[in-house]
């Protein structure tokens, strides 16, 4: 092993808007001291508490991810586990997620964007 996993970043237009999306999504606390970096209007942080660290800095003329249009790539995207599909599917979208693939009904995942546009999904566990 070279390395472990610190966080993962995500650059969006409103840091602090995307750590409370993904806390109420994931649980976990937001900005909670970290000595690894500073917390300022720039970047917020969520610490979850199945392990990583989320994080969200400010980029100057966002544009999100058009998916799964290739002139704005996702790049990649985050997959959370549920049990229940259709009561998640709910929850997000009164969170501010958008709906990008329902699917046919039959499968066990749907693809979601955050409030910044970032693709993530929800599959069934």
């Amino acid at each position: 092993m070279i390395a472990e996993l610190q966080c993962v970043v995500l650059d969006c237009a409103d840091p602090a808007g995307l750590a409370r999306f993904y806390a109420a999504v994931l649980g976990g606390e937001t900005d909670r001291p970290d000595e690894r970096w500073a917390l300022g209007d720039d970047w917020a942080t969520v610490h979850t508490p199945a392990g990583p660290v989320l994080c969200f800095q400010r980029v100057a003329e966002y544009l999100p991810p058009l998916w799964p249009d290739p002139a704005r790539p996702q790049q990649f995207h985050l997959d959370f586990a549920v049990p229940d599909l259709d009561g998640a599917h709910e929850q997000v979208v009164a969170l501010g997620a958008t709906v990008l693939d329902e699917g046919s009904g039959t499968r066990s995942w749907r693809v979601f964007a955050d409030p910044a546009g970032h693709p993530f999904c929800l599959v069934r566990h």
